[in-house]
């Protein structure tokens, strides 16, 4: 696989005047793609139906012309001021009823009719003026969805269309729908919340307390599907008119939507990686942790959702943003010690990335943006993450090829989970996300590679160890695939605690095939009062009261089952602490035949087809398996 690096450039921005040397200092630095057009729809469409493309038509071929490769962004993450007059109604509105506003992006509503055929409208223009482009090699749609908590919409848009949606999702004899198939579903009897007919079901927002759950998991649910529908009709129109690869730039941590379905109708999942941004706000991390890695980034953060967008991609994985420098955005925005844009490159380059990008060319002396950092400073001189981007790409020039392989152990994600835990979390600050993520981190420290999997993935029988902490859902089919896989199986706690309605089931959870186990209740636990286990370290946050004659694993000290095992099935009735997280995947490792390391919390390894690449992101070198790993290093070693 040919590994290679690119920028994202706006020319919009830049004096015309400037365009050749921006394009020959980009290929000079070993630069092969360049992302332009995704917030220009004001240029390329002034006024409604009139169109401007010379422009556009002139940088791609300036690009072009240096030997560069475009990605093209369509636009419609910024519709323009005209836009808001000629469909006043198309913008979002947030849970507490108030209508986005115009002045920054991503003001739309995902359910908006009109909206969704001015899109239609421009995505058609510049498919069909640039689907046969020979610089254009590459697309881009839309911008980020997700992102500015812009996914859910509770305006009279978004409502006909849930209405419209539920009729589908509970069908009667009529095309109408069941509404009595839906108040069933939904337990409507409680509280007298039956409804009469579908055009009587209003969103889920400004209830006195809280919604019913099962209202509030389809409601995402339909939000998730508006986010498909959105991105299915961009990707039609884009193929018709060309065949070059179609990708969308995922971000850290949004998991409003399934990125899975999204990415069906895409050939390359690529996410915008921003590694000191996302410590400060979106890692679970502690004060220290924060505090210890301020200018490295977290040592798994990137790796995680490295793994999960190849995942979504079906193996095509680019980083279609990488941080270069200091960002905006965060509460703290440090900048990056030397070493690390070299370091995080290589890291996606070792997960499989085909492209990694570096946002953006210059950093721009205007607007939201202006202390976000790019390759170039505003006077145009070079910053720090070029020299890194330069380094990368002669090391590229030099290294051998690296292919992507099967991981041993598999890690399942689901998106329908997050959305359960969000809504019904029993505990303050508990969330689906950070299960899997401490599964993940334990998981590496172990010195594991791993593949993210889908919860419908036809590949279980792949693996030796597959973990899928904290499936709320798990359909009988999932069950059935699962223990079927051969693989010794990490789950819990609260797998199978849902049915696709949001209710209790019963036979009581988990209902495992192969498990004598069955949760009589539960607890959420306050942060101060950990419940301490025999063996060391302690269940915090949540914990389920076992009835089991299962092979008991832990215990805690007043002797109650925690981890229990049954023939290949491990089950965890608890959130661990990492200290008995590490000693649990160590646990499952060695019933699944593999061997483990007990890797520094700043060392990371990371297998590669015939190579084995190793990370520190500590400022102290560390001494493994025979090597000693410099500070903020990355190495390269085949494997044996």
């Amino acid at each position: 696989m040919k590994r290679t690096l690119g920028t994202c450039y706006y020319p919009e921005h830049w004096p015309r005047a400037i365009w050749e040397d921006d394009a020959r200092r980009m290929a000079g630095a070993g630069l092969t793609w360049v992302r332009i057009g995704e917030f220009a729809w004001s240029r390329l469409e002034p006024e409604p139906g009139r169109y401007a493309f010379d422009w556009l038509d002139e940088a791609i071929a300036v690009l072009g012309a240096a030997g560069l490769r475009v990605v093209l962004g369509t636009p419609t993450a910024t519709p323009p001021r005209w836009m808001i007059d000629r469909h006043p109604d198309m913008l979002a509105v947030d849970s507490d009823g108030r209508p986005r506003k115009f002045g920054s992006r991503r003001h739309y509503c995902f359910s908006h009719e009109g909206y969704k055929a001015e899109c239609a409208k421009i995505v058609t223009q510049l498919a069909a003026r640039y689907g046969q482009n020979p610089h254009v090699a590459a697309w881009q749609t839309d911008n980020e969805y997700g992102c500015h908590d812009t996914t859910i919409s509770y305006s009279d848009a978004a409502r006909r269309a849930f209405r419209g949606w539920l009729r589908a999702r509970y069908p009667g004899p009529s095309n109408d729908g069941d509404i009595r198939a839906l108040n069933d579903a939904w337990g409507n009897v409680f509280w007298s919340m039956e409804y009469g007919d579908f055009d009587d079901i209003d969103l889920p927002n400004l209830t006195v307390t809280e919604p019913n759950p099962s209202h509030v998991l389809d409601f995402r649910r339909f939000a998730s599907d508006q986010v498909v529908a959105f991105n299915r009709l961009q990707t039609e129109i884009i193929r018709a008119h060309s065949s070059t690869p179609i990708a969308h730039n995922y971000m850290g941590r949004v998991t409003d939507f399934d990125h899975y379905k999204v990415g069906a109708d895409l050939d390359i999942a690529s996410w915008d990686s921003y590694p000191l941004g996302f410590l400060e706000d979106r890692v679970p991390a502690t004060v220290a942790q924060q505090r210890l890695y301020a200018r490295q980034g977290d040592p798994d953060f990137q790796a995680f959702h490295h793994d999960l967008y190849r995942a979504v991609g079906r193996g095509r994985l680019w980083v279609m943003e990488q941080q270069p420098g200091p960002v905006n955005w965060a509460p703290y925005n440090p900048a990056p010690l030397p070493g690390m844009v070299r370091l995080w490159s290589w890291e996606a380059f070792a997960h499989g990335a085909e492209a990694v990008c570096y946002f953006r060319w210059r950093q721009a002396p205007m607007a939201q943006e202006q202390m976000h950092a790019g390759l170039l400073r505003p006077d145009s001189v070079e910053a720090q993450g070029l020299v890194e981007a330069r380094q990368v790409a002669a090391e590229l020039a030099e290294a051998p090829e690296v292919s992507h392989t099967r991981a041993p152990v598999a890690l399942i994600f689901d998106y329908d989970a997050e959305w359960a835990w969000a809504i019904q979390p029993h505990g303050a600050g508990l969330s689906y996300f950070e299960l899997v993520f401490d599964t993940y981190r334990a998981l590496r420290r172990a010195g594991h590679s791993v593949d993210i999997l889908p919860p419908d993935s036809d590949a279980l029988s792949e693996y030796k160890l597959i973990a899928a902490p904290g499936l709320m859902h798990m359909p009988e089919a999932l069950k059935t695939a699962l223990a079927a896989s051969g693989a010794v199986l990490l789950l819990g706690p609260r797998s199978a605690a849902r049915d696709g309605s949001m209710r209790i089931p019963v036979p009581l959870p988990p209902a495992l095939p192969g498990l004598d186990a069955t949760v009589s209740h539960v607890e959420s636990l306050r942060p101060d009062t950990p419940v301490a286990l025999e063996s060391g370290g302690t269940i915090r946050s949540y914990r389920e009261i076992l009835e089991t004659d299962a092979e008991v694993l832990e215990t805690t000290t007043e002797g109650e089952a925690v981890v229990v095992a049954q023939g290949h099935l491990i089950y965890v009735a608890g959130w661990l602490d990492p200290d008995a997280m590490r000693r649990l995947i160590h646990v499952a490792s060695d019933r699944a035949g593999l061997a483990c390391l007990d890797l520094h919390e700043s060392v990371r390894c990371r297998d590669a087809g015939a190579h084995r690449f190793w990370f520190n992101y500590g400022t102290e070198a560390h001494d493994v398996e025979g090597r000693t790993l410099p500070p903020l290093s990355v190495t390269r070693e085949a494997r044996d």
